[in-house]
């Protein structure tokens, strides 16, 4: 049985390719800074040791995160309004003006119709 794929079209911030983006940047960046930082640490016991990775690993998650979470919101909803970039500007403009179409083309009809009708 072949197993279901499933897919998203996410409006705005995509938050699955951030959590994703987040946990893979954290762990290739976050264990060479805290093996780098614990050399200029005492750290004589493994509850010291741990609590340390703990510390500067929960730093460099929310860095990376905030980081992530801009560089989303900067380029990624950027590319995606440079590949559809008459979506939200056909939505601002069209119903004002065919709002002003239709009031003109409807009182020109209904006349033209009715003074045909006469």
């Amino acid at each position: 049985m072949t197993p279901e794929v499933r897919e998203t079209d996410p409006e705005g911030i995509d938050y699955g390719w951030i959590m994703q983006v987040t946990f893979i940047v954290t762990i290739v960046i976050g264990a060479p800074v805290v093996a780098a930082l614990s050399l200029f640490t005492t750290l004589p016991t493994w509850s010291d040791r741990a609590l340390f990775a703990v510390r500067v690993g929960a730093f460099v998650w929310l860095v990376t995160m905030v980081t992530v979470y801009a560089y989303a919101r900067k380029y990624r909803e950027n590319q995606a309004q440079k590949a559809d970039p008459d979506e939200g500007s056909e939505q601002a403009e069209n119903p004002d003006e065919k709002s002003d179409r239709d009031d003109s083309e409807t009182t020109g009809e209904q006349t033209d119709v009715s003074a045909e009708q006469n």
